[in-house]
């Protein structure tokens, strides 16, 4: 007897057999058990998540003779006629093949006949996203007035290339991927049917390729199955073409260290071991939001599918990294995908690795914040001198004071600059209408100086969320300004005494930053 791969051996036979798709099961029963059939149902979803199976589990049950629950019994002749393929009524048709307007001519020529040996011609199209433009309508006035003893199932992964006339026209079901703990147990108990040892890591690694599908996590199990009967990591890694995940942890903390020669050189070497450069882009894409998330979702329970030695690895990994470098490489990353269909694929990704380990070579704005926030940790810190205090000369520019001169309320400093006692009252109105801003001015004070309001924040967020054309924080700040003081402000920040620096040209750059104005 030929072999029987295992996705077919252990194909669902009753809805009760299905996994994760409970939302969509006990639906179809209970319709089933009352006698609510339709005459059109849509299954939508990824592949290997149960639709042709759920199909032909639903041809079964409205032919069924001796239906249990709405689950086909499997045994009366309806079922055994249709597990053997030897009823004619159930017609399975592959729309990728069959997608042209005759194909559906001769379908709808089929619709006059009557069942030859059960209560429903059943027609399963599959892939019927694929069908063209005249196909679609042709199939359209099939479905507007068929047959009582003719029910369609179309299944498809592209809903959304369907027509709007043929989803009103269907009970729609949409599919999920499979959690990858309900794979986990399905491989587990098919190993132990068919005699196989596999470890929970590779398993979890099985779930992982499978990307929410059964049939693609049993397909690998076979493969794997031909390899070993003791199945562990390496042996699904050597399967599917896996070279392992060490080489990402290891670009990523060249890319952490600022060392672009070892990132490059791992490119040459990934290169010369033909690992292809899309792929590679593709998987440092799926590292990077891996530490995004590891980095932001502080429960056990983390949304991501890896063994228990990687999880340990990426959280090590994630609390050396600061969330906007994990940001700004991602961006990095994101904008490289367009370049690597039609350029260079080496180079393109050689470029993305340069830019990642050096923001000075980035010109976008959090490629600048990234190289301040550097300086405002300390890693820069310049020789200063205080120089003489400047006075206003334009609208909404900075105005300097001096740093010893004392926060005293309502007193003026000088230069008929005052500090700004209700300060806390416009604090306390922004917390309720723009809690975002208000946090960022967490800390800060603030003076009048004639038309003036002038912010001193020590949040560096301040600044570029003031100055972000898009964003309405400064309308939020003079809306509550007037709401305590009963006059409208013209904002302006407020710096310490300009400052010159003697060891560091970066640093210098930087705190000409601060000069920019607030419009």
């Amino acid at each position: 007897m030929a072999y029987q791969a295992l996705y077919r051996k252990y194909r669902p036979t009753t809805f009760s057999d299905v996994i994760g798709q409970e939302h969509i099961t006990e639906t179809l029963k209970n319709e089933l058990s009352e006698g609510k059939t339709v005459h059109a149902y849509l299954f939508t979803g990824t592949r290997g998540t149960g639709k042709t199976s759920c199909a032909k589990i639903l041809a079964k049950a409205v032919n069924c003779l001796n239906p249990k629950d709405g689950d086909p019994c499997l045994e009366c002749e309806g079922c055994l006629a249709i597990a053997n393929g030897e009823n004619t009524d159930i017609v399975e048709i592959d729309a990728a093949s069959n997608n042209g307007v005759d194909n559906i001519r001769e379908l709808r020529d089929l619709l006059s006949f009557a069942p030859a040996s059960s209560k429903y011609r059943v027609f399963i199209i599959d892939e019927v996203h694929m069908l063209s433009i005249g196909a679609f309508n042709a199939l359209l006035k099939t479905l507007e007035e068929p047959p009582e003893h003719v029910i369609f199932i179309l299944a498809t992964t592209e809903v959304h290339k369907l027509p709007a006339t043929i989803l009103s026209r269907c009970q729609r079901f949409d599919f999920r991927r499979i959690d990858n703990e309900k794979i986990c147990e399905r491989i587990q108990y098919i190993a132990e049917k068919e005699g196989l040892s596999v470890s929970s890591d590779a398993a979890t690694l099985i779930a992982s390729a499978a990307d929410g599908g059964m049939r693609d996590a049993l397909s690998i199990l076979d493969l794997c199955a031909s390899s070993s009967k003791d199945i562990d990591e390496a042996t699904v890694e050597s399967v599917c073409a896996m070279a392992g995940n060490d080489y990402l942890l290891e670009m990523a903390d060249a890319v952490k260290n600022h060392n672009t020669e070892q990132a490059l050189m791992l490119i040459d070497r990934l290169h010369n071991s033909s690992v292809d450069m899309l792929r590679l882009l593709s998987e440092l894409s799926s590292h990077y939001r891996d530490l995004m998330i590891v980095k932001t979702v502080k429960g056990n329970k983390k949304p991501i599918v890896c063994s228990a030695s990687r999880m340990s690895a990426l959280e090590k990994q994630a609390a050396e990294y600061d969330i906007r470098d994990i940001m700004f490489i991602l961006n990095i990353i994101q904008n490289s995908f367009p370049s690597m269909q039609s350029g260079n694929r080496r180079g393109v990704l050689e470029m993305a690795v340069i830019r990642m380990c050096d923001p000075s070579l980035s010109s976008d704005l959090t490629a600048l914040e990234r190289r301040v926030s550097a300086l405002e940790k300390g890693v820069v810190k310049p020789v200063i001198k205080a120089e003489p205090v400047t006075e206003v000369v334009e609208e909404e520019e900075e105005v300097p004071l001096p740093e010893e001169a004392p926060i005293e309320e309502e007193t003026p400093l000088e230069n008929g600059i005052s500090a700004l006692s209700k300060w806390n009252e416009i604090l306390a109105v922004l917390t309720t209408e723009c809690p975002l801003i208000a946090g960022v001015l967490k800390g800060s004070k603030a003076y009048i100086k004639g038309d003036y309001l002038l912010i001193d924040a020590p949040n560096s967020q301040f600044r570029s969320m003031i100055n972000n054309p898009n964003a309405s924080y400064k309308d939020s700040i003079r809306k509550a300004a007037q709401t305590v003081l009963g006059k409208t402000y013209k904002l302006g920040p407020y710096s310490a005494p300009k400052k010159t620096a003697e060891s560091d040209p970066l640093a210098a750059f930087a705190d000409r930053l601060k000069n920019f104005e607030i419009s």
